[in-house]
Formats: structure tokens, sequence, C-alpha cells
């Protein structure tokens, strides 16, 4: 735990999600989403309301706490330990949240923030389509004006938390015509006539979030519930990047940490040829090497909570989002791997709950873009950032005794 970087009052407030977790979320719960039993776990985000838990990044006229993200990454870590469907689940209202609140009017606001994060609404936000995730700007969802309503034909797939959703946020092409990036418009669409939710997925893990296929056919969405300007959801998607990934890389440290605790009190009480086995170097550096990605994924992920508060420019902050979610995602696989290796043949059945874990965790590496996709975005904003300093630094490129020979720089 990185406690030492909280403040006395985050203290208390992370103690405060330990106990929900603890006391709240009973272990039939978390058994009967892994066996599809529960599909959409209402009474769990009824609860966090009321606890005031959720969306604690928002003003507190629309029941948020009024906090930031390290605040909620530091709650994120314990919610996580629960599995990715409730820790997504957790994350919607803040996800969502987000593009109502940077985009939203204050009716939008009342609406559906407010209620939302007090428990008794619940969201999904509708981005993938069939023919593909990570080509944003190439959804074939239409939404055309007509009057004081638009009219939405599409579907989305993939969709956490479709089965239990009041509304959906939701991206459709405006300007099928236009410039890609000048062409897709963002809408608060209400679960009604015309909008049909299937659950069809039969998932490896991740159970019990309620994913599934919504289809809009001949929708009609009042005007009012466009977020931002038509036309002009690149910018919403773009801020999007920060609650999506942010939440998915602190959601991580939660699973990784879950899975290395078991098991290395599991190695502390098994015992081979006499001797417990932490005490082989075969156990014991997998927990060391387990320990060190998970602190230095913490350390990522809440440098990057830390430099969203203090508003870096926006293409840092994509970069180092897109950093966390990859990192910390990575990371949880390689230390709940190395769990079921230390745990052997046990780790793999359902005695422990390491396997559940491993089918969860498998997921977080795919969604809100995969981890190739964050690779792009690091790379790319890495570049921009570099030509951008290259009047400000020394030129290292001097640094070398023959530097001079501008001879033998040849590049082409």
């Amino acid at each position: 735990m990185f406690d030492f970087l909280l403040t006395t009052e985050q203290k208390r407030l992370q103690e405060e999600a330990a106990r929900f977790v603890k006391e709240k979320v009973p272990k039939q719960l978390i058994l009967a989403m892994d066996e599809e039993k529960v599909i959409y776990p209402k009474e769990y985000l009824m609860e966090l309301g009321q606890a005031k838990l959720l969306g604690l990044r928002f003003a507190e006229k629309y029941s948020g706490r009024g906090l930031q993200w390290v605040d909620e990454v530091s709650i994120l870590e314990e919610i996580g330990v629960l599995g990715t469907s409730l820790a997504c689940l957790y994350s919607l209202p803040s996800i969502v949240g987000e593009a109502i609140d940077h985009f939203g009017s204050e009716v939008l606001k009342n609406r559906y923030l407010k209620p939302t994060l007090e428990g008794k609404l619940y969201t999904a936000e509708a981005l993938t389509e069939p023919r593909g995730g990570s080509d944003f700007f190439g959804a074939t969802t239409l939404a055309r004006r007509e009057g004081d309503v638009y009219v939405l034909n599409g579907q989305k797939r993939f969709v956490v938390g479709a089965e239990g959703a009041d509304y959906f946020m939701v991206y459709a092409k405006t300007a099928p015509e236009g410039p890609a990036h000048q062409s897709i418009s963002a809408f608060i669409v209400d679960r009604g006539p015309g909008v049909e939710v299937e659950h069809i997925y039969g998932l490896m893990g991740t159970r019990g979030g309620g994913a599934g296929r919504v289809v809009f056919k001949d929708v009609k969405v009042p005007a009012e519930n466009l977020l931002g300007v038509e036309n002009g959801a690149a910018d919403i998607f773009y801020q999007m990047m920060i609650p999506e990934r942010l939440t998915s890389a602190a959601g991580a440290l939660g699973m990784a940490r879950a899975a290395l605790e078991v098991a290395s009190d599991y190695s502390t009480r098994r015992k081979a040829f006499g001797r417990k086995i932490k005490d082989f170097q075969g156990v014991n550096f997998k927990v060391a090497d387990s320990i060190t990605r998970l602190d230095a994924a913490r350390a990522l992920v809440y440098a990057t909570a830390r430099a969203v508060d203090d508003r870096v420019p926006g293409h840092v902050a994509r970069r180092l989002v897109s950093e966390a979610k990859k990192f910390a995602t990575d990371s949880a696989w390689a230390v709940v791997n190395d769990a079921m290796q230390i745990m052997g043949g046990i780790g793999y059945t359902n005695i422990f709950p390491i396997e559940r874990l491993l089918r969860d965790i498998r997921l977080i590496m795919i969604w809100t873009g995969t981890n190739e996709v964050m690779n792009l975005i690091i790379q790319h904003e890495y570049y921009k950032e570099r030509r951008g300093n290259l009047q400000c630094h020394r030129s290292l490129e001097e640094d070398a005794v023959n530097a001079h020979l501008t001879e033998e720089k040849v590049y082409e």
C-alpha cells in the first residue's frame, strides 16, 4: 500500500472503502455473479450510493464529495480486490459522469448525474460496435436531427452494465459524409421504446456485470440530451480516455494485490521437502517480482492521478493514462500468473480465487483500448513532446568524442 502518499483524510476514506468491501459485499454475491446466477447486482450499487462512495470527484450538490483522482484511485484499489465486474460497475458512474459533468447541461447533471451517484439510477457507456472497438471514428451508429429530437439507429456491443442500465451514453454519427473527427456526437439515451438490450455473451471471466448488446431502432432522443456540441464528440472521447483508463489501471492494482496476498499467505503454510515453500527461491523470488511490479504500477497510477488533478496539458494526460492502463494491467496479469505458479495445481482450481482473478484480469488488457493501442498513443505523444522540447534542452547527441564527424552521420 502507498498510504504514505495519502493525507489523513484520504487514509480515512480508504479505510471506509475497505470496511464497505469487507462488510457489505457478501462472498455469495461474487460467486453468484461468476456463475451468472446474478446478471446485474443493483443492490451493490444502491448500497455504494447510500454510502456516498460513488463519483467521489463530483461536486457535493450532485451527491459527490468534491474530491480528486488520487482519492478515487485509492478507493478503486480497495474495490478492485472484488474482481473486474464489481470494480467496473463501481467505475461507470465516474466514467459516464465525466461526460455529463464536463459536457452536459445543468438539467442533465440534475436529471442523470445526481441520482446515479445516489445509487438510484444505473448507467452504461455504449461505445464499441460489432465492426470494431479501437476504430472509434469509424462508428456506423447514426443519429439524424428531426426538429427537437435526434432519431438514433445502430447497435453497440460489449456494453458492461447494459442489462441493468437506466440510460446509456452513446456515440453516433451525425455527419456521415463529414471528416471522421468532425462527424460524431454524444448523447444521453434513456432505456425505452426502440432500445433493445440483449444479454448474449458467454464471458471467460468478468461475469455478472450485465455485459450485452444494445440495439437502437428509431429511438427518439431529445435534443437537450446532446452532450457538448453536435459533431464535437472527439473532444468528449479524448476527455473520456482519462476516467476509462485510469479506473481500469486502479482496479487492476486491487486484483493484483488480491492474488499476491492469497499466494504469499499460502506460501507461509504450504510445505514441501520439510520446509515452507516461501523459503525456496523459486517461490520467494516470484513474490519479490510481484511486489516490485505492483509497487511500480502503483507509483505510475498514483503519479498519473496526481498529474490529472494538477491539470497537466491534455496530451500529457493522454500519454500518462495510457501508460498507467497498459503497465498496471500487464503487471496484474504477470502477478496473477505468478500467484498461480506459486500455488501449483491447487491454484488452478476453484478452491482458491486465483483462477477467477486470472479470468477477470485478462479482459482489462483488452477493454478501453487494447494495450497495443496504448502503445500507439504513448509513442505518438512522446515523439510529439520530444519535437517540442528540442530547443529547450541540452543537445545530448553532442556528448560523444567524435560528435563533430558529421560525415559519419548518414541518415538516408
